[in-house]
């Protein structure tokens, strides 16, 4: 039950009915729009949504769904029934085209079996008798014209008429070249008078030729004259005609006879087809403000998640502006909400909002909210909203609103949605506060749901203090004084009158004496709830940046698991690399042992021949030795003193030395073989490992060691010009040479083998080189060359 009767329209619903109306394809669709109740019943308001909620996901999938052209069949199926009449041409086209969109639409269904279930059962026991379209393709032609074989008398008659056109034609033409031999013709050709074809004959000759005149020019010096030879053949030509349209509807009749058993089945069709625009014209509209299908529950509560008023939506949108959504929960414990707040601050908004949404959910629709949100059936809806009075009732404003007060009260149930806007108003304060806290009073103890906005501190205060009624405020600025439409539940709001009146301009001894008349207690109270708006500002704007920190750390928190499942997929791929290189590299070092003990035997283990065996196996072992990463020096402290056995650099040399004794200021160092005696400002304390990196570098076999160290026997070429490729080639084999290396790899790729051709010409000029060989196949093949040293 709606009250009053102006609730959908004070509450915006009529605008979004007129929004729908303008989806619907066909006046029929827009009936069943105009038609569109409040429901109560859950399943019914459940079927309502999902047949919407599963267009819409046609819609936004871009199904190959073809809605487009259907006319009102239930007229032309309401002619049908009526014996002796027939349906013309065009109608007969519209019922042609309805039911070609029809069978497209069960063709749609019918390869899409349960996936679309509740639209579906719009088209349950809905048969296709595509033998109406049959017989209406042996009458009409695509363009919905009568066929010239519609009939062979048809096609007989046609054939005459077309004839006698040409006989009337050619005896036309000779008269007319006649008539213009003798110059009795006026300007112009041959042309149509009365359905007849004239010749414009000059007035002063009309005598001359026998015939009919039809008409004359509006000077008169011009008369139609129809030739009385081509009258006959005229007459006769139309005669055909009417043969012709009396065998068009002849075949007209007997078509609408073979139809009218059908006008069950044309009815049901119509009725489909209404209810396919009905539902497509809701989804279309439920795109245009981004809706989605909440938790329908059965209990009279509701909870709204990131709500948006639709109308106050498509307005933002318009001007590229977007709407604070709003939240709130109705439950049975917390049934009530009382907003407060200054003026402009949204709690009207917030009010219609609510009851514009229920109202849009209990009619089927899909409504502007997450879709974890959850909207409960109430039965009764009840809104007390702008000024009704009425001076034909004899109505004031205050006496309309308690008119709505005795009707609420009286009608009232815990599953009742009441919505008042500005609470109390319309009288004197002092009785209208009270008046208003006893009402709100006797709803709460009938248990009723609702949303009220007042400016009345009694209230809020009351509200504060009834179980079932919780307190609520919009949000304001402080700083900028600008409302920032945000519903906070738990605390009253201000009405901010006297910071408003400021921010506007208004005279200061005006708001001095208002706050002197307002009473002190008023302005405490008042300055109270601006400091409690303050700081709900302020933890609103800490949750805020809380939030934003927690998504950012379930973001990082997101990202390293992705990377450590990636680690994960990707670790025993590396180990399993890792092994195959390791078994290639046994296999190779196993090979390389089993030559080198051939050749021993082979040279009866000559000592020079095995030496340099040996050495080969070493530089092998070199080459394929896994380096261990450096560990971070840990620096010495400078301020440290230095002791016995600490090493010691001279100041601006690289000479290092260690400490034997300590005399004083004076120090015993041994430097090599050498000791000598230096001042404590003359050198500086050193690490162990730089000392011993210092002495490496000082020595030849440490440089050689490094350098061997550091050498790879691997050499990539790929991507390099000729000369590039072989001044690489060249630096490299000197340094292999130098270090001893029995065997080089130049990794140049396959290509057209130019550069690998190149390469190998350019060996044979060094006489180190022993031969040359390629990879194994599976390894690169001849993509990589083998370099052996003598």
């Amino acid at each position: 039950m709606l009250y009053p009767e102006n609730c959908l329209e004070r509450l915006g619903f009529s605008e979004v009915r007129q929004l729908i109306h303008k989806h619907c394809l066909s006046p029929m669709g827009q009936q069943m729009v105009d038609k569109m109740q409040v429901m109560t019943k859950y399943d019914q308001i459940n079927k309502f949504l999902r047949q919407t909620n599963e267009f819409k996901s046609i819609l936004e999938n871009q199904e190959p769904l073809q809605i487009s052209t259907f006319f009102d069949i239930k007229s032309l199926a309401d002619k049908i029934k009526v014996e002796g009449t027939y349906l013309v041409e065009e109608e007969l086209h519209q019922i042609y085209a309805s039911l070609q969109t029809v069978f497209s639409v069960l063709r749609f269904f019918e390869e899409r079996k349960e996936v679309y279930p509740n639209l579906e059962a719009l088209l349950e026991h809905l048969p296709v008798e595509k033998n109406i379209l049959k017989r209406i393709e042996t009458v009409l032609d695509p363009k919905g014209k009568i066929k010239p074989n519609a009939s062979p008398a048809l096609q007989m008659i046609i054939g005459d008429i077309s004839k006698a056109e040409q006989d009337v034609r050619k005896r036309m033409d000779s008269i007319y070249k006649q008539a213009v031999g003798n110059n009795w013709v006026a300007d112009g050709s041959l042309t149509i008078r009365d359905g007849r074809m004239c010749i414009p004959i000059l007035a002063e000759n009309k005598r001359k030729l026998k015939g009919f005149i039809h008409d004359e020019s509006a000077s008169g010096q011009t008369v139609y004259m129809e030739p009385e030879e081509v009258f006959t053949l005229n007459n006769k030509l139309r005669d055909l005609e009417f043969d012709k349209r009396r065998e068009i509807i002849r075949i007209l009749i007997a078509l609408t006879t073979d139809l009218r058993p059908y006008t069950p089945l044309l009815l049901s069709y119509h009725g489909f087809l209404t209810k396919l625009d009905f539902v497509r014209a809701k989804a279309l509209f439920a795109i245009e403000v981004e809706a989605d299908m909440p938790v329908l529950i059965k209990e009279a509560k509701t909870k709204l998640i990131n709500a948006r008023h639709p109308l106050l939506y498509l307005s933002f949108k318009a001007d590229k502006k977007t709407v604070v959504p709003l939240n709130m929960h109705i439950t049975s414990d917390l049934r009530i909400i009382l907003v407060s707040g200054p003026n402009a601050g949204g709690k009207s908004v917030c009010m219609k909002t609510v009851g514009l949404l229920q109202l849009m959910v209990q009619s089927g629709l899909l409504i502007p909210v997450h879709e974890s949100s959850e909207v409960g059936i109430f039965e009764n809806i009840f809104a007390d909203i702008g000024d009704d009075q009425s001076i034909e009732s004899d109505l004031s404003t205050y006496s309309a609103h308690l008119t709505k007060m005795r009707y609420f009260v009286e009608h009232a149930s815990p599953k009742t949605l009441v919505l008042i806007d500005e609470f109390g108003t319309g009288t004197d304060p002092q009785f209208g506060g009270p008046m208003a806290e006893a009402v709100l009073e006797v709803l709460n103890n009938k248990k009723v749901r609702g949303v009220i906005t007042t400016h009345y501190s009694n209230l809020k205060l009351f509200a504060g203090n009834t179980p079932g009624l919780e307190n609520a405020s919009m949000l304001f600025d402080n700083d900028r004084m600008k409302p920032l439409y945000v519903l906070e539940i738990g605390k009253p709001g201000s009405s901010y009158a006297f910071e408003i009146a400021q921010n506007i301009g208004l005279q200061k001894e005006v708001l001095e004496l208002a706050r002197i008349k307002t009473g002190t207690n008023q302005n405490r109270i008042d300055s109270l709830l601006v400091d409690l708006e303050r700081e709900k500002k302020q933890i609103y704007d800490t949750k805020l940046h809380l939030s934003n920190q927690q998504n950012k750390v379930k973001n990082l928190v997101a990202e390293n698991e992705k990377l450590k499942l990636f680690l994960d997929e990707n670790k025993k791929v590396l180990i399993k690399e890792a092994k195959l290189e390791a078994q290639a590299i046994i296999k190779n070092a196993n090979k390389l042992v089993e030559n080198t003990i051939a050749e021993i035997k082979e040279n009866q283990a000559d000592k020079t021949v095995t030496k340099q065996l040996r050495q080969n196996l070493q530089k092998v072992m070199v080459q394929n030795q896994v380096k261990e990463e450096k560990k971070p020096e840990v620096a010495v402290p400078l301020n440290t003193p230095i002791e016995v056995g600490d090493w010691v650099q001279l100041n601006n040399s690289e000479t290092t030395g260690q400490v034997l004794e300590i005399n004083r200021d004076n120090l015993v160092v041994a430097l090599g073989d050498l000791r000598s005696v230096l001042k404590k400002n003359r050198v500086y304390k050193i690490s162990n490992k730089q000392a011993k990196k210092a002495i490496q570098n000082n020595s030849y076999t440490g440089s050689i060691s490094e350098a061997i160290g550091n050498f790879t026997a691997e050499l990539d070429l790929r991507g390099m010009r000729g000369d590039n490729a072989l001044h690489e080639v060249e630096k490299y084999l000197d340094k292999s040479i130098m270090l001893g290396f029995p065997f080089i790899k130049l990794i140049h790729g396959k290509g057209d083998g130019i550069l690998r051709k190149l390469i190998r010409e350019y060996l044979k000029k060094y006489s180190q080189v022993n031969r040359v060989e390629d990879e194994h196949a599976d390894r690169g093949g001849d993509g990589i060359t083998y370099v052996y040293f003598n």
